[in-house]
């Protein structure tokens, strides 16, 4: 038989090791509050290294993992830290993505279309609502999407994020004089292939009502006259489809807008929203989006229309909130 000693002596390890469960539990608690404080800033990054939603949320999930994993009482600036190890993650899905693919960006492959993100125009203050953190345009993303991976992370982690090369040399695993060779030779690439764009939201809307209208009036010509004569139009209907009619680059006014006039019928369901940074359309029928529009107005014409029409990736966006 046990001695009253023995038994005494289990219930005093067993209350520390309650105590130590409790001190784990408040410690994993705080922890998970100050990734909490980051995580914005990680989707952020995320989305503008792999132009998707869903990923960029796979990605700083990934993130919150090897932060629980690691020693986290030894990480001397943990939004630093995280915005690094969010980049490698990101950079490796990257370059998975790039050995999967046969050919680099074929001419199917440019009609990619990133992930939109939508909100209702704002009636009050077009201008501030333009300045929102999270805005990047589709033009943007669809150049990012050219640039070979590790020209993406440090173009996107040092000219977006203001993260020193010094920290993003490690993760490319180059010195940091490659590293700033990197992000200039992709800094260049992005200005010379982003198109200019109007700022103003309220210029932008014009020009769209004006295309909708001419669209659900069936009227080809003024469905010319809203378009610049070197119109580019992506149309992106999703992988499967990638390479046939449905995904595809169409140039040229008259080519275009022979296009759009086909699809007329979808004029009718679509609504004015901010997509990501510029106004566009959203198609919705019972309650679900059929298709994105992403425009760039230039002088008052369109320069350029980015559809996304992808039934897979449709499925995941929320046009609750958005007003008919």
């Amino acid at each position: 038989m046990r001695g009253q000693g023995d038994m005494g002596g289990e219930r005093d390890v067993r209350g520390e090791q309650d105590v130590r469960r409790q001190r784990d539990a408040r410690g994993q608690q705080r922890l998970a509050e100050r990734f909490e404080e980051h995580r914005g800033q990680l989707k952020a990054v995320a989305y503008r290294m792999l132009g998707s939603l869903a990923e960029a949320e796979d990605a700083v999930q990934e993130a919150w993992l090897r932060l629980d994993r690691s020693e986290a009482d030894g990480i001397d600036n943990l939004g630093a830290w995280l915005t690094t190890v969010t980049g490698r993650i990101c950079l490796d899905l990257l370059r998975s993505r790039t050995a999967r693919r046969e050919e680099p960006m074929t001419e199917g492959f440019d009609s990619f279309v990133p992930d939109p993100v939508l909100r209702a125009l704002p009636r009050a203050d077009p201008e501030a609502e333009a300045l929102h953190t999270d805005s990047v345009g589709i033009a943007l993303l669809v150049v990012l999407e050219r640039l070979e991976p590790a020209e993406r992370l440090a173009f996107v982690l040092h000219d977006m994020f203001a993260v020193p090369f010094d920290d993003i040399a490690a993760v490319v695993e180059r010195s940091p004089a490659a590293t700033r060779q990197l992000a200039s030779r992709a800094r260049r690439r992005v200005r010379d292939a982003t198109p200019a764009a109007e700022p103003d939201l309220g210029r932008q809307r014009r020009v769209v009502e004006a295309f909708l209208a001419a669209s659900r009036a069936g009227d080809f010509e003024a469905l010319v006259s809203v378009l610049h004569p070197d119109v580019v139009l992506r149309a992106d209907a999703g992988a499967l489809a990638r390479g046939v009619a449905a995904s595809k680059v169409v140039r040229g006014a008259r080519t275009v807008a022979t296009g759009a006039f086909h699809f007329r019928h979808l004029a009718p369901l679509a609504r004015v929203v901010l997509v990501n940074d510029a106004v566009g359309t959203v198609a919705v029928s019972d309650g679900r989006p059929v298709s994105v529009t992403y425009v760039t107005v230039t002088d008052g014409l369109i320069t350029g229309l980015y559809i996304l029409s992808d039934p897979e990736r449709l499925a995941g966006l929320d046009v609750s909130g958005l007003e008919a």
